[in-house]
C-alpha cells in the first residue's frame, strides 16, 4: 500500500510553523522534525535527509523513538534519497544496531545516470512521467525508482539485497501492481474512494 499524510493536519502546532519555513527559504530543524514524528508510529521505514553528515544521527533517533528497522539516506548528488549519479551514504538501523555504508546503483545492477537524467519538470510533466514509468518505460526515472524500493524492500525484511530488491519491485512495475496502487491513491485523493 501508500499513503500520504499532510502534516499540518496531524500536527497542529506545524500548521504555524510552515509559513515561517517557507518566507526562510532555508532547511530548519522543523525539516528534520517531520519525518521524525510520524504520527502512523511505524517501527520500519526509508528516510532521506538533505545531508550525509545526518544519516546517523536521524537513525539514532529512529533506534530511540522504537523503529526496528531503517536505511537513512543520502545521494552524493544532494537527492535526500539513493541516488542512481553517484554513491549514496546510508544507516542501517537493524537489530538495535547502526552501520553506516555506502551503495551505488552497480551493486542493484543498475546503471549510472547524469543529474540531467533525473530532472523533473513541473506536477504535470512529474505525473506524466511515473505513468508513463508504470506503462514500462525504461530509462534514469525507472532505475532511481527501482533502486529506492528496493532499499524500502530491504527495510520491511522483503529482500536481502539491492539486486533483489530491484528484482523484485521491477516484476511489481512490469505485472502492474505499482499501477494500480497509485490508481487507488489517486481515487482516495480525489474523494472517489469507497472506502
Amino acid at each position: 500500500g501508500i499513503g500520504f499524510m499532510f502534516a499540518q493536519a496531524h500536527h497542529s502546532a506545524m500548521k504555524h510553523v510552515a509559513p515561517v519555513r517557507a518566507d526562510l527559504g532555508i532547511k530548519t530543524v522543523f525539516n528534520m522534525l517531520g519525518p521524525l514524528s510520524n504520527p502512523a508510529l511505524v517501527k520500519r521505514q526509508l528516510l532521506g535527509v538533505f545531508a550525509a553528515s545526518w544519516v546517523e544521527p536521524f537513525a539514532e533517533a529512529l533506534r530511540n523513538l522504537g523503529s526496528d528497522s531503517a536505511w537513512v539516506v543520502h545521494g552524493s548528488d544532494g537527492m535526500d534519497e539513493i541516488t542512481t549519479t553517484g554513491p549514496s551514504t546510508v544507516a542501517e538501523l537493524k537489530n538495535g544496531k547502526i552501520r553506516v555504508f555506502e551503495v551505488t546503483p552497480e551493486e542493484a545492477g543498475l546503471r549510472r545516470a547524469s543529474i540531467e537524467e533525473l530532472k523533473g519538470g513541473n506536477p504535470a510533466e512529474n505525473a506524466a512521467a511515473i505513468r508513463r514509468l508504470f506503462d514500462g518505460d525504461a530509462g534514469a526515472y525507472r532505475d532511481i525508482v527501482l533502486l529506492n524500493a528496493a532499499a524500502a524492500l530491504i527495510v520491511s525484511g522483503k529482500a536481502s539485497s539491492l539486486k533483489e530488491g530491484v528484482a523484485t519491485a521491477a516484476n511489481i512495475v512490469d505485472g502492474g501492481g505499482a499501477k494500480e496502487t497509485l490508481a487507488k491513491l489517486v481515487a482516495v485523493s480525489n474523494g472517489k474512494s469507497d472506502g
